[in-house]
This record gives structure tokens, C-alpha cells and sequence, in this order.
């Protein structure tokens, strides 16, 4: 592969980069199609792939043939598959030229290369960092292998886009737009008269005996008598320059949310070819997709319409997320919703919200519990039965999968032909189902020269397998599959093998970075705009296979790249902002706050005070075995007991006391130990999850700081295990990065949210932790009579974040009244249990919706601040103690963890009386 060339960026290579980049850009390998320069590279002459024709002599049509199947055939497939033998006119390819010199590139890249901008060629490697940067820093993920707590996988994309031209276009969107009214059509059959079934068109082993198939909506008719409202198909051009479709996805197709960021993401890096080429915008058919859903939804003006996503630990969960902030619908989880009387409710902290549509990011299967999966945890009971209620729109209407099979590829000609009296004019790479004899038997023959794929992808109740291709496979292995073929016909499927074509990539595995050939594989999607009525989008997601990989996928480590459909007509800039918004469509429009998110961010608020009240105790302890206070025994007792009760070492460690040492090395090894609750690094992680599940209501800002404190803390932790003497410098510089950084969170928590319900039980869920730690604290403080040293008494002020406003107010004074007043009555501090109580108490009363000034009965469990007064809780007793300070510090820690729990039955379970329908 030939690196760049930095010699070549001379004044007069600036000036034609289009020529810079012809001369530098490796062809394709050979044939295969080369999209920059609109040909294929020759090959040696060998025998065609099965069901493909060769390259022919003359420029190919753009859409040709599907070729004929072998006269052995018989049967459905090969009268379906021999309707794609029609031709459709379309513009000529250009043809392989002989001569050693390469190819000029297409017009198109000519242009792209041409309006490349300041700094031209030579600027392309800082942009393709700075196209890194912004894919970091806009947080975007693809977990490959979604796992709680591994580390989220940076979403791979080119900084090269996909350029088709409105010719090229123009034939997909037919072939795309006939093919979903088709897919329809089989929907609304399979699932009514079955005729297709009764007259042989389609087999029922592909059907009735696909896992996918759900009896339990038979008779259903949907809204509006669509089936289907967003449709996916992965298309690859062939040597002859032709589009062909490899499959298709209905379940719950992806990539509609990322083709969303990679095109803002590479527009933004070259705007002035983005506007010189003339490409499509998108937002007009997102619009028209959800006009489409809300006219047909069943009930409700304006109707209510969420997006179902299996939850953070999917591979597409950013995905998920962002494409519910961009359409402006409600994020849901199936624990989020509850069917009541054939009705979706969404549980939100006012109560049950009804929901009219449903756009669903979970495959069939787990829709359910109660008549799909019984083992899902991801769905929601009932929902079957609302749909036969036609109470709710589900897109897509469940029961789809069938149509996944590569199988029905074959048939789909006859079917089109039948159900819509049309030709296909988008064809299929040639496919054989193995459960037909004579398919088996012509194929046999052909396999080293096929892919071999499963009947039924993912099933648990069929025989399935990942694809695999016949070309890399031993004589030996072709035997064994040919073996289990004939065995399991009905279970496998063979579909020709088409090399991809190949797009120009930038690679920086060489110097500054290369352009290099990279397989393409592209989706596009057709999505509903009202009933019976579809469009396809203007763009799609382009998939590029690895390096040496003839697979393009995601999961096998390939990348992505944005596809730029030119047209020749005026650009659609229809943008999803309204222009003209009312104060009752404002109103309207507030997101509900969700009991799982709300719950989620209860728990983000107690987590992040919980870290902080761990790394600041451990670094006082730290510390303090390090001074020359270490000989003081109540103080050591005191740190010994606190940090046994908040976890930081584990029961049976010998006491600060017995053994300094000891005891301080295993707090240091217990920091970053993500395994065991109460450690600064499990803390920092739990964070990260429910920050996780919450995504969408945090700033990008937030989510980094989140991410990265815990990466930082994690990683310092490990190396500080191979200090060795160095360990304590080491753990204390890793707990005041920490600090800082939980203090970046908390000023984001408090300055950047907005105060609705969601942030008030953020904020409860704090001050309910920092209520439990401090009265805790201040209890065992005086019980082990570390508060009646001077070391202890510093020691207890600096756990409570107050040492400068004590020693401002009171200076040199010592005693229990000065400690009490400051750490328990005063209403100033946000430290003190005064504060906290009596923000808690407003809070709480927030929460509920009562009356400015007017407290709820949960308020009223904790204690009045009110109420307290210094004389009273500086009363010693008998025995030198003070009892009614021991009595509010243990009611205090008491009170906090009841009200949590009373939060959790009322708020986040809605039981007893908050079981209520609102907006119904």
C-alpha cells in the first residue's frame, strides 16, 4: 500500500488535489467495482460466481440481470427468481480500461477532492484527528460485546463519505420503494388468508416453521394496515457496476441514529464539498416518518409515542438514545411500562401516562413475557394483547423476523409479481433454500464458490450458525458442510458470493495517512410516511469491511462511513426545529420523567456523595497514620470504625490500632477493587452505570467526566500496586484526582440540570447519603472519644468539609458547643445536619407537587431543625456523654435510609395510592 507522500504537497500539488489524490489512490483490488473511479480493476480471467453474469464486453446496465437458475431447478424459487432475468435501463458504467495507467476518477470525487478548502490534500491527516477527537468527545459507542462493566467501544468512522450519484440513486429508491410495499404485503398475508402459503408461492417451513413467526397476532390488523414503518436493506455493487440487495432487516433495524452523527460529523469536516456536490439532507424524512406515526397512531391528540431500547448494556444503546432526543420522544425501558386494560401506560413520577406508539429497538422475541419469551426481562407483560386491541402502534408490528431469512430472497420475485403485478427492479444476489430438492442438489456442486447461511439467523429452537464462505473453506470442511446441507436442507441456505465493491478509506497505519481501498456494504431505509405510503432516505449507513475481511460488519471489526446521495434538484432543507411554537404545545412537549430514570438518577445522586465522602475519609486517614497523630488511640479507634462501616476495608483486617501498617496497606489496596461495594473505585463505576442508563438527560460535558474519572481513578490504582514504599504517595495523588473530579460532577449536577423531577430526586438521593455518612460519623466520632482530643476535633471538622469557615468563625476554640453549632445547627453550612434536614424536607415537598411552603407527610418523618437547640444537645449526661445529641445523630441516620426506602415504594414501584392513570 503506498503511504503518503508529504514531498508531493508542493505549491502546485495544492492546487489540483483531485489529480494529487488520482495519483496517490491505490486502485481495487481486483474485480472489484472502484467507487472513485467507477469501474472495476481488471482480473484474471476466471469462472463467474454462481447466479452472476460475467463481466460483459459492453458498458453493463446499471440494474442488470439476475441470472438464470440452472435447468435442474424446479419448483417456486426458480419461477421466482427467473422474473430478475428483465433489464432496467440506467446510465453505463465505465468499462476497465487495459492500459497500465490508472483510470481518471468519477466526476463526483472530482468534485469532492476539488472542494476540499483551505490547506487542501495536505490538511487531510489533521482533519481525520480532529474527526477522532469529535467522535471521543461526542461520547458515540458501538459495543461490540456489551458487557456492565467493560469499557464502551468508540464508534469507528471513515472520514471519507460514499458518494452516489442521483442516477445511481434514482434506481435504489425504485428498487427499495417497490421492495417494502412487497415485504408489506407478505406482512398482511401471512398474517390474514395465508394465500400465498395455500398456493404454493412461499413455503410454509419458511413461515409457520420460522421461530419468528408469531401465531398469537394471526387475525391482527394494525394501524393504518401497515405492517412494516421502517425497513433496512444492506445493498453491494458488483464488478458489472450493478446494485444488488443481500438482505433484509424488519425486527428492529439500526443505523438509523448513527447515520445521523456521521453525517454531522463529515459534514462538518469538509462543509464546501458538502454544499458544492449537491447532497440530500436528511431531516425532511425523519419529519415525515414521525407525521406518519402520529396520524396513524390510535388514540390521542397529540399522541404519545415512546422509543424502546433494551437498556445502556446494548451494543447501540447510544444509538437509542440519541435518535430519541433528535425525533423528540420518550426514551423507555420495558420495566417503564405496564399494560392496564389492554392499555400502554408509561410509569412516570405523576403517575401512569398513556402511550399511543411504540417505536421498538428489541427483536421480537423479548417483547413479551407472558406469550414470547418467559425468560425476557426486557419487555413488557401484555403487550400482545394491547396490540390485538389495536390500543397501540408498534413499529414495526411485531411478528416481522421471517422476513429476515435470506431463504425468502428467493421467492420474493414470484411474490412481487403476485401480490403487486410488478417485476423487481432492485435484484437479489441469486439464493437457494436448501429445503427444495432441486435447489440442494444444483447447488451442491457450486459451494466452494457460495456463502452458506443459516435458514433461521439466531434462533434457539433451529439449527443456526454464523455465515461463513465457501471460498476459505479446506476440500475437507466443504465436505462436512455439504454433509450437514443435505442433512438439514431446511436449515441452510446458499446465496452467491459477489466481491464488494471498494471506496476510498484514509488509513493512518503509514506515516501521516494513506487513502486505501476498503470493502463497502450499504443499508438504506425505507421508512413509512402515512398509511400504505413509504420513502426511502436520502443517504443510509455505509458499512466498510477490516482490513484484509470480506465481511463488512460492525461486530467483526470493520468501520463506517457517511453516504452523500447527490441530487440534481433543490436540496430539501427541512429542518425538525419548530418555528412556530405555542405555550400549550410548549407545555405539551416537557419530557415525563420516567420511574427508571428517576430511580437512576436517585442513585446517581447517592453514588456521587458516596465517592466523595469515600475519598475524602480515606484521604484523611491516609494522612493521619502518616502524621505525628498516630499515636492518639480514640482517633484511630474513630478511623478504624468509620472505615469498616463504610466498606473501605474489608471485616477481619486488624484495627489501625493493633497495626498501622496493616491496616493502612490494605485500605490502599481496597481503593480501586471494583468488586467489592463501599471501595472509591466500585463507587466511581456505579456512577458510570446509572449515569449510563440515564445518557440522555446528561451533558456530553457530564458524561465525559463521568467516563473519565473512572478510567483515571482505575488506572492510577492499578500502577500504584507497583509502588511498593511509593504506594501512599500514589493513593493519595489518585483520591485528590478523584476529588477534583467528582467535583467537576457535582458542579455540573448543580449548576447544568434543569430542577425537575428527575434532578430534585438527584439531589434527595445526595442529601439523603451525606445525612447518613455525617450523623454517622459525628456518632461514632463522640462515642469513641476521638472529638475530645484535639486531633480528633480537627479530624472530625475536616471530614465535614469545614475546617476554614471553623477555624474563621471560632479560631482556637475547641470544645463540643463550638462543634455542635457548626456541624449540626447551623443552617449555612451545606455540610451541617441542619442544612441538609431542612433542605431534604423542601425538596421531598417539591417532589410530591404540594404547596409552595407546605410540607408532606414523608417530610415529616425526618427531623425539624427547627426544633433543635445548642443548649439542649450540649446537655452532658451522667457518664460525660450527651444524650439528646446521641439521640438525634442516631434518629438523623435512621430517618434518612426510611425516607429512602419510602421513596422507592412511592415513587420508583408506584404502588399503593400512586397507582394512577394521568392524561388517560
Amino acid at each position: 500500500m503506498e503511504p503518503l507522500n508529504e514531498s508531493l504537497f508542493d505549491a502546485q500539488a495544492l492546487e489540483y488535489p483531485a489529480a494529487l489524490a488520482s495519483a496517490l489512490a491505490p486502485a481495487a483490488l481486483p474485480g472489484h467495482f472502484d467507487e472513485l473511479r467507477g469501474q472495476a480493476t481488471p482480473a484474471a480471467p476466471a469462472r463467474p460466481a454462481v447466479g452472476l453474469p460475467p463481466m460483459p464486453p459492453m458498458a453493463p446496465l446499471l440494474y442488470d440481470t439476475a441470472a438464470e437458475r440452472p435447468a435442474a431447478v424446479t419448483g417456486t424459487q426458480a419461477q421466482s427468481q427467473a422474473q430478475s432475468q428483465t433489464q432496467t435501463a440506467a446510465p453505463a458504467v465505465q468499462q476497465p480500461q487495459p492500459s497500465s495507467e490508472k483510470p481518471p476518477l468519477t466526476p463526483s470525487w472530482n468534485a469532492f477532492f476539488d472542494q476540499l478548502g483551505q490547506g487542501g490534500f495536505g490538511d487531510l491527516p489533521r482533519r481525520a484527528v480532529s474527526l477522532e477527537r469529535q467522535i471521543r468527545d461526542n461520547g458515540v459507542t458501538y459495543n461490540v460485546y456489551a458487557d456492565a462493566n467493560g469499557p464502551q467501544r468508540p464508534w469507528s468512522l471513515d472520514l471519507f463519505p460514499l458518494i452516489v450519484s442521483p442516477e445511481s440513486w434514482s434506481q435504489i429508491e425504485t428498487g427499495v420503494l417497490q421492495r417494502v410495499r412487497v415485504l408489506d404485503r407478505v406482512m398482511a398475508d401471512v398474517y390474514g388468508p395465508q394465500q400465498l402459503l395455500a398456493e404454493g408461492l412461499l413455503p410454509a417451513a419458511l413461515v409457520r416453521g420460522h421461530p419468528g413467526y408469531l401465531r398469537a397476532l394471526h387475525g391482527v390488523k394494525p394501524p393504518g394496515d401497515t405492517w412494516l414503518h421502517i425497513a433496512a436493506f444492506d445493498l453491494a455493487r458488483g464488478p458489472d457496476g450493478n446494485w444488488w440487495v443481500v438482505s433484509q432487516r424488519t425486527q428492529a433495524p439500526s443505523g438509523l441514529g448513527y447515520l445521523l452523527e456521521n453525517r454531522l460529523a463529515i459534514a462538518r469536516q469538509f462543509p464546501q464539498a458538502f454544499e458544492a456536490l449537491h447532497v440530500q439532507r436528511l431531516a425532511a424524512t425523519y419529519s415525515a416518518m414521525m407525521e406518519g406515526l402520529q396520524h396513524m397512531c390510535p388514540a390521542g391528540v397529540p399522541p404519545h409515542i415512546a422509543l424502546l431500547t433494551p437498556g445502556p448494556y446494548n451494543e447501540t444503546y447510544f444509538e437509542h438514545a440519541y435518535l430519541a432526543r433528535y425525533l423528540g420522544v420518550t426514551l423507555v425501558e420495558g420495566s417503564d411500562l405496564t399494560v392496564r386494560d389492554q392499555r400502554l401506560y408509561l410509569k412516570t413520577l405523576q403517575g401512569l401516562r398513556p402511550v399511543h406508539g411504540l417505536i421498538k429497538r428489541l427483536d421480537d422475541q423479548f417483547l413479551d413475557p407472558l406469550e414470547l419469551r418467559p425468560d425476557s426481562t426486557l419487555g413488557v407483560p401484555g403487550l400482545l394483547q394491547a396490540i390485538r386491541a389495536g390500543n397501540v402502534l408498534v413499529a414495526n408490528m411485531p411478528g416481522s423476523a421471517f422476513l429476515e431469512s435470506p431463504a425468502l430472497l428467493g421467492f420474493l420475485p414470484g411474490l412481487a409479481r403476485r401480490l403487486i403485478g410488478e417485476k423487481l427492479k432492485l435484484p437479489a444476489l441469486p439464493t437457494w433454500w436448501c429445503g427444495e430438492r432441486a435447489a440442494l442438489e444444483a447447488v451442491l456442486p457450486q459451494l466452494g464458490d457460495c456463502a452458506i447461511k443459516p435458514t433461521y439467523p439466531g434462533s434457539d429452537g433451529q439449527t443456526s450458525f454464523d455465515a461463513v464462505l465457501g471460498s476459505q473453506l479446506s476440500r475437507r470442511k466443504l465436505d462436512e458442510w455439504a454433509g450437514r446441507i443435505v442433512r438439514e436442507g431446511e436449515a441452510h441456505t446458499i446465496q452467491s458470493y459477489l466481491p464488494l465493491s471498494q471506496m476510498p478509506t484514509w488509513a493512518n497505519d503509514m506515516g501521516p495517512g494513506h487513502i486505501a481501498p476498503r470493502a463497502v456494504l450499504l443499508r438504506v431505509f425505507a421508512v413509512s410516511d402515512g398509511a400504505q405510503s413509504w420513502r426511502v432516505l436520502p443517504g443510509g449507513l455505509a458499512r466498510l469491511a477490516g482490513r484484509d475481511a470480506q465481511i463488512a460488519s460492525m461486530q467483526r471489526g470493520g468501520s463506517s462511513a457517511d453516504v452523500w446521495v447527490q441530487t440534481h434538484g433543490e436540496v430539501d432543507r427541512t429542518t425538525l426545529l419548530q418555528p412556530h411554537a405555542t405555550p400549550a404545545s410548549l407545555a405539551r412537549h416537557r419530557a415525563p420523567v420516567t420511574s427508571r430514570a428517576a430511580e437512576n438518577m436517585f442513585w446517581l445522586g447517592r453514588y456521587t456523595e458516596r465517592a466523595e465522602n469515600a475519598v475524602r475519609l480515606a484521604r484523611l486517614t491516609i494522612n493521619l497514620l502518616g502524621s505525628e497523630d498516630q499515636s492518639s488511640r480514640p482517633l484511630l479507634d474513630w478511623l478504624h470504625r468509620m472505615a469498616l462501616r463504610n466498606a473501605l476495608v474489608p471485616a477481619g483486617v486488624p484495627s489501625a490500632p493493633q497495626s498501622r501498617r496493616v491496616f493502612e496497606r490494605v485500605l490502599i489496596a481496597e481503593l480501586g477493587d471494583v468488586e467489592r461495594g463501599g471501595s472509591v473505585g466500585f463507587s466511581l463505576r456505579c456512577i458510570r452505570q446509572a449515569a449510563a442508563a440515564v445518557r440522555e438527560r446528561l451533558s456530553q460535558d457530564n458524561w465525559n467526566q463521568i467516563v473519565r474519572a473512572e478510567a483515571e481513578f482505575l488506572r492510577r490504582a492499578a500502577e500504584q500496586a507497583g509502588e511498593g514504599s511509593f504506594a501512599t504517595g500514589a493513593a493519595l495523588r489518585a483520591l485528590e484526582s478523584a476529588s477534583t473530579a467528582l467535583a467537576a460532577m457535582t458542579g455540573a449536577q448543580t449548576d447544568r440540570m434543569t430542577r425537575d423531577d428527575a434532578w430534585r430526586l438527584l439531589s434527595i438521593g445526595r442529601h439523603i447519603e451525606r445525612l447518613g455518612f455525617l450523623a454517622s460519623a459525628l456518632e461514632a466520632g463522640f462515642e469513641d472519644g476521638a472529638v475530645h482530643e484535639v486531633s480528633g476535633f480537627e479530624a472530625m471538622v475536616a471530614l465535614f468539609d469545614s475546617t476554614i469557615t471553623f477555624h474563621a468563625r471560632y479560631q482556637q476554640r475547641r470544645d463540643v458547643a463550638t462543634l455542635v453549632d457548626l456541624l449540626v445547627l447551623d443552617t449555612e453550612n451545606p455540610r451541617s445536619l441542619a442544612w441538609v434536614t431542612q433542605t431534604l424536607r423542601g425538596r421531598i415537598a417539591r417532589l410530591a407537587g404540594s404547596a409552595p411552603g407546605k410540607l408532606t407527610a414523608l417530610s415529616y418523618e425526618l427531623p425539624d431543625p427547627a426544633t433543635w437547640t445548642l443548649e439542649h444537645l450540649c446537655a452532658a449526661g451522667a457518664d460525660a456523654n450527651y444524650p439528646a445529641l446521641a439521640e438525634l445523630l442516631a434518629s438523623c441516620e435512621t430517618a434518612a435510609y426510611h425516607v429512602s426506602d419510602a421513596i422507592g415504594t412511592r415513587y420508583f414501584t408506584l404502588t399503593s395510592e400512586s397507582l394512577r392513570s394521568v392524561g388517560a
